[in-house]
């Protein structure tokens, strides 16, 4: 587990935090490339001890010194660009320079085969394009160690120097099957090292995925959803008439009085309690809430397709808030009353600003329905002429009265007393 652990630890030094995933792999490979061919060549210099043949060990030894500074020049530098040229030109010389410090073809036994870690690790690490010039150097030393080998057979005799047959065939074997065991296990290892680096952006694009639900969430709870997606669009300006919209207010009767002696936290707990129920109930009836100005709260039907008969939504909405408020003292210990004004007509919705921006209504329709709110009395649910000759045919209603309202002068205003048949009277 330790020794795990330690290679590991070597073969990210190097590594910045910065590093993209791609440019990490390469420089992991490259690392790991590195300590292979290291341990590769020093089991090949002993083997050949061992076996008999004697030969100066010069070029063996200065090949592993150049590739042991060169790692260190990098894990000091961090330069990727020149650790990376010059360990692969080690790569591809330092065999055919090995191969003829010994002989040939035969009497090496292929040692220049391991120059063929250059241009596969050039694919690895460059890229495919950029791999192509290292393959020609490759064929092109293996070319010239051929032709001299070939024209130079037989005037040039190294008597002092002979390796036997069964030692030419047994490097033979052990050069293809080294080349061949590293340029698995650097495949091997590229694709483990790529399949991490998948898994990271399938965990980090869950988590985005997850955040980016987490923020449509929280746009659709501040914008109606079309709104939200033409938003989402980059519109810059979102501003719409409507010909015929219900708009409701329902206001907290004496809450500045109750709240007095409360605490802040109490308030506001308060508060939520009632309004969240609001936001279920509105909902649950299909129309759209739109926002909360203290303790007044103010919503809409007709905004939205969700149904076709959103007027009378907005009184059973009403009425259902009224009685709510009635019958549950867990969420109303206070035993607050809401005061609701109800305007039928013509809006102007938009999108305010562009920093915390909200979703609201203009128009003569919405001030109506605010100030015959403000001229209600506790439990009173009041709406104008255009809402009762829309209503008159399911809801119960007093008869009408006259009030004055700031701006619009006398006014005809309907108290609506519950839906025809007995189900959510109000008081």
């Amino acid at each position: 587990m330790r020794e795990a652990e330690a290679f590991h630890s070597l073969i990210e030094t190097g590594l910045s935090p910065d590093d993209p995933p791609e440019l990490r792999i390469k420089k992991t490979l490259l690392v790991f490339a590195t300590g292979l061919v290291s341990i590769g060549s020093m089991i090949w210099l002993l083997l050949y001890w061992q076996l008999g043949p004697q030969f100066s060990a010069t070029a063996p030894f200065v090949f592993q010194l150049l590739l042991a500074v060169n790692l260190l020049i990098f894990f000091k530098t961090g330069h990727f660009d020149f650790f990376r040229f010059s360990q692969l030109a080690l790569f591809l010389f330092a065999p055919f320079v090995l191969q003829w410090s010994i002989g040939n073809f035969i009497t090496a036994s292929g040692a220049s085969l391991w120059g063929l870690l250059a241009p596969i690790g050039a694919v690895l690490i460059f890229g495919v394009r950029e791999s192509l010039s290292w393959f020609i150097a490759y064929l092109f030393l293996t070319g010239l160690s051929g032709f001299f080998d070939y024209y130079l057979a037989d005037t040039v005799t190294n008597t002092s120097f002979r390796i036997p047959v069964r030692t030419s065939i047994f490097f033979f074997a052990l050069n293809f099957a080294a080349i061949s065991t590293i340029v698995y296990l650097l495949l091997r290892f590229s694709s483990l090292e790529r399949e991490k680096a998948d898994e990271r952006l399938q965990v980090a694009h869950r988590q985005l995925q997850a955040e980016q639900e987490r923020s449509e969430r929280l746009l659709l709870n501040i914008l109606p959803g079309e709104v939200a997606a033409r938003l989402k669009k980059n519109e810059q300006s979102i501003a719409d008439g409507f010909a015929d919209v219900t708009v409701m207010f329902a206001d907290i009767v004496g809450f500045t009085r109750v709240a007095e002696g409360l605490s802040p936290q109490q308030v506001f707990s308060m508060l939520n309690r009632i309004f969240s129920s609001f936001d279920e109930m509105a909902e649950q009836h299909g129309v759209e809430k739109i926002k909360t100005i203290g303790d007044a709260y103010m919503v809409a039907g007709g905004l939205n397709s969700m149904r076709e008969d959103y007027t009378a939504a907005i009184a059973t909405l009403a009425l259902d808030m009224c009685e709510l408020l009635r019958r549950d003292y867990n969420l109303n210990d206070r035993h607050l009353e809401l005061r609701i004004g109800i305007g039928t007509g013509p809006i102007v919705a938009g999108v305010v600003g562009k920093k915390k921006f909200i979703y609201d209504l203009w128009g003569d329709t919405v001030n109506l329905a605010s100030r015959i709110t403000s001229e209600g009395v506790p439990g009173m649910i009041q709406v104008d002429h255009t809402t009762w000759l829309r209503l008159r045919g399911e809801f119960d209603f007093h008869e009408p009265q006259t009030i004055y309202l700031k701006g619009k002068g006398d006014t005809v205003v309907y108290r609506l007393t519950g839906r025809r048949g007995g189900n959510g009277a109000a008081a």
